[in-house]
């Protein structure tokens, strides 16, 4: 590609933002790093999307060129804004493969989504990586809008943990992603979290 180019994925784009922060202490979503916030840099990895979504209350957040989605269960967490993303992908794009994130990894990149995309294979559902102790992490992952009702009954049975969703997985080994992407699995829970990236990234 040549500089500036942006790197087309046959995806549909989806981040969940919005959420509690409750470990943050403030609105992590507009917590700034480099000039930016964590919601713009995640965002920017998936400007190669024809169609993104942001799953978000309504009117709390600007992107442009995003499709805002209501969450359909608020409070739910990521679960529920998986749910809202596969359905608004579905509705919009037709059954196809959904790059769902968060804005916990500010450093996630056109090249991250490009090698999860290139991980599909004939009768899988979902694309998790694994971090480097071997745990697949549901975040940061390609589902496919197939799973929708799976995710629904797991709602309606109180279920919120994310990593249920993810059926007929393939996992993409740390090694590669380290390859081509070597910060993106670095989560931002807490402002301390904030403080060691900004700090990672000036060595």
């Amino acid at each position: 590609m040549t500089p500036g180019t942006t790197r087309r994925l046959d995806l549909v784009g989806a981040l969940t933002a919005g959420g509690r922060s409750s470990r943050f202490g403030t609105d992590k979503a507009l917590a700034r790093l480099e000039g930016r916030t964590l919601l713009e840099h995640v965002a920017a990895s998936l400007e190669g999307c024809p169609l993104r979504l942001l799953v978000a209350p309504p009117e709390r957040y600007a992107l442009p060129g995003w499709l805002p989605v209501p969450d359909t269960r608020p409070g739910e967490g990521p679960l529920g804004a998986l749910e809202a993303a596969l359905l608004a992908a579905e509705r919009h794009a037709g059954p196809g493969w959904v790059a769902f994130a968060g804005v916990d990894l500010p450093r996630l990149t056109p090249a991250y989504w490009a090698l999860m995309a290139g991980a599909r294979t004939p009768g899988a559902r979902s694309i998790l990586t694994l971090d480097p102790a071997g745990r697949a992490q549901p975040l940061g992952a390609l589902y496919h809008t197939e799973l929708r009702p799976q995710v629904s009954v797991l709602l309606d049975a109180g279920e919120r943990r994310l990593r249920l969703a993810a059926q007929d997985a393939v996992t993409v080994p740390y090694e590669a992603v380290a390859r081509v992407s070597p910060q993106a699995l670095h989560n931002v829970n807490t402002p301390t979290d904030l403080a060691a990236l900004e700090a990672e990234t000036r060595q």
